[in-house]
C-alpha cells in the first residue's frame, strides 16, 4: 500500500481539474458533506459505490475540514 501524504491545495486542484485524481470528502455524514463540499468532490457514500469500478492506479485525494 502506498504511503499517505499531504499535498498542497493548488496541486490537488490541478489534479482534480485535469481528471488525474478523484476528490473525496472524508466525512460519511451527508449533512457535513453538503456543508463542506468542494467543487468536483464526491461524497464518501458516492465514493464507496464507485470503489469497485475504480482502477487500482486511480489517485484519490481525501479532504476534511
Amino acid at each position: 500500500m502506498a504511503e499517505t501524504k499531504r499535498i498542497p491545495v493548488n496541486e490537488a486542484y490541478q489534479k482534480v481539474k485535469t481528471g488525474k485524481a478523484l476528490l473525496v470528502c472524508g466525512y460519511d455524514d451527508d449533512a457535513r458533506f453538503k456543508a463542506l463540499r468542494l467543487e468536483g468532490a464526491l461524497s464518501f457514500k458516492e465514493f464507496e459505490t464507485r470503489l469497485s469500478s475504480l482502477s487500482k492506479d486511480q489517485e484519490i485525494i481525501f479532504y476534511c475540514a
